[in-house]
Parts: C-alpha cells; sequence; structure tokens
C-alpha cells in the first residue's frame, strides 16, 4: 500500500522503516530535516511540506499522523482536511484524548473524509518486535487499511485489531497506559522493598534474571528492568523524577466520571508525583523502565523538581 508518515519521531521513523521493509510505499515528512534523510534512506518518499504530502500520494490517500498529542496533532489534522479529498483517511497513532478523536471523526465526516484512531505501543522496539495496535474507526476503512496494520504488528495475525467505533481505539490505549502506571509502580516498590533489607545484600540484576524465566511476574517490562540493573543496580545517575505523559491522568479522572475504583492506577500516579518531591529508588526504577521502553527522558544527576538537568 501506499501512505504518509507524519512524523518521524521516536516511534514514527521506526514504523515508516518497518511499513518499507514490508514493501509498502511511503511519503515521509517531518520538520527535522534529519529525520526526513533518515526515512529517505530507509526507501521513503521525502515531502517538502504537508502540502506536499497530499500531493504526492494517488487517491484514495492515506495520511498517518505520529505527532505529540495536543494542538501539534490538532493542528496536522486541520491542515490535511483542507488538503484532503472526499474518501481519503487520515489516522491518529499517537496518544490523543478519546474525547478528542471522537470529535475529530465526526468533522472530518462532515468533510467526506474517514479517521482512524490507532492506540499504539511498541516504544522504541517496535522497529524489531513490532506494535501492539488498538484501533477505532468503521469496519471497511480499518479492513481496507489491514495491510498496514499486518506489517506494523508483531504478526499478521496477532497484536492488532478493530476494537469499536472511532475514539475506542485511543480509549483502550489510555486503559492501557493506565495499567502500565499500575505495573511499573508495583514491581518499583518490590525492588525498593529488597533494597531497603540491606542485611541480604540482594543483587538486583541476579533477581530480575530469576524473575524473568518461569515467573508468574516475568513481563517485558521486567526484561528491560534487568537491562537497566546490568548496567548499574543502584541506578547512581537516574535522578528519582518520573514524569507522566496524560494517559495516567486521563484514565484516573474517566474512572471518577465513570464510578470505577481505580486505585492502583490512581496511587501510581500519585506516586509519580511524589517523585517530584523527594529522592526515591523506587522513582528510579520507574525512570529507568519508561527510558528503556519508550525512549523517554531520563533526569541525570541530582537535580530537584523546578531546577534543569544538567
Amino acid at each position: 500500500m501506499e501512505l504518509a508518515m507524519i512524523g518521524l519521531g521516536k516511534m514514527g521513523l521506526n514504523m515508516a522503516t518497518r511499513l518499507l521493509r514490508a514493501g509498502h510505499s511511503v511519503v515521509a515528512y517531518d520538520l527535522a530535516e534529519e529525520a526526513v534523510r533518515q526515512a529517505r534512506l530507509e526507501g521513503a518518499q521525502a515531502a517538502g511540506t504537508i502540502r506536499d504530502v497530499a500531493g504526492m500520494l494517488a487517491a484514495p490517500r492515506v495520511v498517518w499522523v505520529m505527532v505529540p498529542s495536543g494542538d501539534p496533532t490538532e493542528d496536522t489534522i486541520a491542515t490535511l482536511s483542507s488538503l484532503l479529498s472526499a474518501g481519503d483517511c487520515i489516522v491518529d497513532g499517537g496518544n490523543s484524548n478519546y474525547k478528542d478523536s471522537m470529535r475529530r471523526a465526526g468533522m472530518l465526516k462532515d468533510l467526506g473524509l474517514h479517521f482512524v484512531d490507532v492506540g499504539t505501543s511498541g516504544g522504541i522496539r517496535g522497529l524489531a518486535e513490532g506494535y501492539s495496535m488498538m484501533i477505532g474507526g468503521d469496519v471497511d476503512v480499518v479492513v481496507r487499511l489491514r495491510p498496514l496494520f499486518e506489517a506494523l504488528a508483531p504478526a499478521p495475525d496477532r497484536g492488532w485489531g478493530r476494537v469499536g467505533p472511532s475514539g475506542s481505539g485511543h480509549f483502550v490505549k489510555m486503559v492501557h497506559n493506565g495499567i502500565e502506571y499500575g505495573l511499573m509502580q508495583a514491581y518499583a516498590e518490590g525492588f525498593d522493598l529488597m533494597k531497603a533489607k540491606e542485611e541480604f545484600g540482594l543483587d538486583m540484576h541476579q533477581i530480575t534474571q530469576i524473575w524473568r524465566f518461569g515467573s508468574v511476574i516475568r513481563s517485558w517490562l521486567l526484561d528491560i528492568t534487568a537491562e537497566a540493573f546490568a548496567e548499574d543496580q543502584e541506578l547512581s545517575d537516574v535522578e528519582a523524577w518520573v514524569a507522566d505523559s496524560g494517559e495516567g491522568r486521563w484514565s484516573v479522572a474517566e474512572a471518577i466520571d465513570l464510578n470505577v475504583p481505580a486505585p492502583v492506577i490512581t496511587l501510581a500516579l500519585e506516586m509519580r508525583l511524589v517523585s517530584r518531591h523527594k529522592d526515591s529508588y523506587a522513582a528510579k526504577v520507574i525512570s529507568a523502565m519508561r527510558n528503556r521502553f519508550g525512549g523517554h527522558p531520563v533526569r541525570r544527576g541530582h537535580t530537584r523538581s523546578g531546577e534543569q538537568a544538567g
């Protein structure tokens, strides 16, 4: 298939590369010229502007947007809506709020355009391992885009699926990230507890290696924690400051709106806020995990909240 990929950041460039290697044709655009150059090296056609993107694709066009949520996504979709034609499709694979996705789907439908929201998980390792995709949109449109999802997923028949109408993909991804918060917090607290038991002299890397095989708590998060501990189990160069990208807050707010108790996700979010006010080994563990699965920046050294990391 032919598509355009707008946004060649931590995930967008790897996704474009995976699609190219699967034999699809990609028109690549990003504000960063180096990212576009990298895409060209993989075989993509380079677009100089978003307007160029529309002209380089044959109808019906497919434009996949991988830019930060909020205003960047809003502005990109608004611009595309004025350039595309009836029957074309915009895919938002970023971490947009599902309510925004529902609104955008309605707005684009009035213009004769299709909209598909794809909650995408896989981080910086998706190029090699594939992406998990939670898809919202009309059935016929999702079916038409199936070759793209099959190429991006870990395997054509697993790791992706249409979960419901427009907005549902980003809703499920929001909950996915809320669960992620809780899992990371549980691991972090466990390692913090073991580290505090100084009389045993426990080796955190050894314990992760034991747990990774056969244990009921084995997971990819544990795998990447093992990698971090292999380098330095003290995490001495990682500041105990954990960011949150929004989905955890949205999950907690949704739980309140729906009268659904979600104490683990809520507390995990609050502990990220706590991390910004005290030094915590648990927070260092979470920060190291986020860096290794998503490429999220890690604060180095010992700067505190309100200061710039060196």
